[in-house]
């Protein structure tokens, strides 16, 4: 479990307890609040799960970012850039694995509204932006977290000038959320709508 879900965990545990202490002097209605603590504190650390993965190695391949199911796979826009949507929902990981290896070169954060994830209107939502230059070609590759209408935290571990390696973990969004890749011409996209991936292991495109 990720220690960013360390404080939810504790949180609903602390409630079962409380809830647990009153009912113990009589007060059997908080029986209730000890049993949705408990409840909370398992889904937490369920939710903050972090598998160990090993990504194929193939240096042609561009990896999901998110585990998730694929939104759409499209040309958002003008230019030669095709986006490939992922949606997770609050049962999948939400741990984001970087989809290539190189340098990171830029990092935005877009403050936003906060839309459910799944709806067009997300691509209003609060955003992170991570750009790399992708290692051996002249390309460079963005990746994007994007709050939904859960979501309200993104956090992001890596900054400009760091080594990217595709599937090491790079951030997390709390709650139910969107991940984006925008691919350049030069990347031909390898899935559609309503596939199912995962962070760091499965291919979502591959350099022509």
């Amino acid at each position: 479990m990720r220690k960013e879900g360390l404080k939810f965990v504790l949180g609903g545990l602390g409630a079962a307890l409380a809830g647990a202490g009153w009912a113990a002097r009589g007060e059997t209605c908080w029986l209730a609040l000890s049993v949705l603590g408990v409840l909370f504190a398992a889904f937490c650390a369920y939710f903050f799960r972090d598998p160990d993965r090993t990504p194929p190695s193939d240096p042609a391949l561009i990896l999901s970012p998110g585990d998730g199911r694929v939104l759409t796979v499209a040309k958002e826009g003008p230019g030669s850039v095709t986006t490939v949507r992922i949606f997770l929902s609050v049962f999948d990981v939400h741990v984001q694995r970087l989809p290539c290896s190189g340098v990171v070169e830029k990092y935005h954060y877009q403050p936003g509204a906060f839309h459910m994830a799944m709806d067009k209107e997300a691509r209003e939502n609060e955003r992170a932006v991570v750009t790399i230059r992708v290692a051996g070609r002249s390309e460079t590759l963005a990746v994007e977290q994007i709050a939904g209408f859960v979501a309200r935290r993104i956090l992001t571990w890596v900054k400009p000038g760091d080594q990217a390696v595709a599937g090491e973990r790079y951030g997390l969004i709390q709650f139910g959320s969107q991940a984006a890749v925008h691919l350049p011409e030069s990347a031909e996209a390898l899935v559609k709508p309503g596939d199912r991936v995962s962070a760091g292991l499965t291919p979502i495109a591959r350099w022509r």
